[in-house]
């Protein structure tokens, strides 16, 4: 979307902000850090283990376990297959690409004073990507109701005046002037209106009712959702180990969040009666955020074979910016009617909340040949919450989101075992669906499966891992409500390279 910075009516911001909603505030609250090869082969069950640098984001304290200065780097290759299944219509797309997830090190400080109870003390940095939003998916069918319904809901009540082009203005101005006085729903009402897919009930500009230029019927649909982008966090933390059972951690992270996401929708019918027989809406999303957060943590060996942990971590305080961009064309009767404003909305930047999350971490050590491990976290969506410096009335946002979110439960378990130099490792992870009811989108089954080989001072690690989850996707906000199913697979081909410094 950089190719759109060239326009000369850029809005500096709108007096009522587009409407965050429920989405979003999931999409920006999800964690599913892929992590190390190895973090990764036993599905990210290291809580009480430690000794790994993507551990730091289950517990802080895991970098007290390592004995000595340490590093890795990870590539991944992130692959989707969706199924889209919208009325009679299935759709399947799936693509995959390669980046960088994962750079750190540790060092660790060692206490030579025997008389000491504070045996060491160690320093990391650590980047892990906590969220891949490369996605793709078409709903594609025949539907009984138009996206008429979705410009009709958002032009009634306003003035015909208001979604009109003034004597002086042309659609451009008139597009930024309405977002500037009116907001982004009067605008969606506007490119109805000027596309003719709206009419109103009264020819006068005090209207403020309209009805549907295309008739009741069947309706030939497509909708193509492509997203790119990511959620990332950089962890900055120091961990101690005092005694010889007990290790105490804590990080500060700096989180960002890069998300641009691209709809298409195109609409056919040949109903009798009906003014426009095909349109195309085009919308692009763009979101930039940064955030912070902190995590406490401990491990306590309770004796050679078994480690317990605990971890705490605080909510994510974000700050977001977005702009969109917008097209519409309609073809009816008489003629094609094109509405794509050279300008891009520039909403005012708006706060996000994410809830904290407590996990509790048990890990089983067989004589240094093998371990088995078990994580489980709590973490209340319900909490969310928007706010704004200049926006307060976040009220409805804020009240969906506690009615409609629930309490998510994450459960990993992992395990590995050595021969001699090889490491075989395995995983499982089962996430419950954020949503009370469910629909929106369904539970999380991951598993994985990964090995690893030492040389000595280095190690190479290579694990794949497997989710799939179901949801119903809400094609837009509003009165128009069709939702896709989709059948969504995701998996990763991971490699690590760790070395000691």
């Amino acid at each position: 979307m950089k190719k759109i910075l060239f326009s000369l009516l850029l809005i500096g911001s709108l007096s009522t902000i587009k409407a965050q909603n429920i989405t979003d505030a999931v999409r920006y609250t999800n964690q599913n850090p892929i992590g190390t090869a190895r973090y990764n082969a036993v599905s990210g069950a290291f809580g009480a283990l430690g000794g790994d640098l993507s551990a730091l984001n289950n517990n802080p304290a895991s970098s007290a376990i390592f004995t000595e200065s340490f590093a890795s780097v990870t590539g991944t290759v992130d692959s989707y297959d969706n199924d889209g299944y919208y009325f009679n219509g299935i759709t399947s797309t799936d693509d995959n690409d390669f980046s960088f997830n994962q750079l750190g090190g540790v060092f660790v400080l060692n206490n030579y004073n025997t008389q000491s109870k504070w045996k060491k003390l160690s320093f990391s940095v650590n980047y892990d990507r906590m969220q891949d939003f490369d996605n793709n998916y078409i709903a594609s069918g025949i539907s009984d109701n138009s996206i008429a319904d979705y410009f009709l809901g958002n032009a009634q009540g306003f003035r015909l005046a208001d979604l009109s082009v003034l004597d002086g203005e042309n659609t451009d101005d008139a597009y930024f002037n309405i977002g500037q006085d009116l907001g982004y729903q009067a605008q969606q009402g506007f490119l109805g209106y000027q596309a003719f897919i709206i009419n109103p009930v009264e020819d006068t500009d005090d209207n403020t009712n309209y009805v549907s230029n295309i008739a009741n019927g069947n309706f030939d649909q497509e909708y193509n959702y492509t997203s790119t982008g990511y959620n990332g966090k950089i962890n900055f933390n120091v961990a101690t180990q005092y005694g010889e059972n007990l290790y105490l951690g804590l990080n500060l992270n700096s989180h960002f969040i890069d998300y641009e996401v691209q709809t298409l929708f195109f609409e056919d019918n040949d109903n009798g009666g009906s003014g426009i027989n095909s349109l195309t809406f085009t919308n692009n999303l763009e979101a930039l955020g940064n955030g912070f957060s902190f995590q406490l943590g401990g491990i306590y060996q309770a004796s050679p074979s078994w480690r317990l942990g605990v971890s705490y971590d605080s909510p994510t305080w974000f700050t977001i910016e977005e702009k969109t961009r917008q097209s519409l064309s309609s073809n009816g009767d008489d003629g094609v009617y094109v509405v794509a404003p050279d300008i891009v909305n520039v909403f005012e930047r708006y706060n996000l909340k994410t809830p904290s999350r407590a996990t509790g971490s048990i890990a089983y050590i067989f004589n240094n040949v093998g371990f088995l491990s078990f994580d489980y976290s709590f973490q209340d969506f319900s909490n969310i919450e928007y706010k704004s410096n200049s926006v307060s009335d976040f009220n409805t946002q804020n009240d969906n989101i506690s009615n409609e979110l629930a309490v998510v439960s994450t459960y990993r378990l992992g395990g590995e075992y050595r021969a001699g130099a090889w490491s075989f490792r395995g995983g499982y992870r089962f996430e419950t669906s954020p949503y009370e009811d469910h629909f929106s989108q369904g539970d999380l089954t991951s598993f994985s499966a990964g090995l690893g080989y030492s040389f000595g001072a280095a190690r190479l690690d290579i694990a794949y891992s497997r989710a799939s989850q179901e949801m119903n996707a809400r094609l837009y906000e509003g009165d128009f409500t069709n939702t896709a199913f989709i059948d969504q697979v995701n998996s990763n081909l991971t490699a690590t390279l760790s070395f000691r410094l």
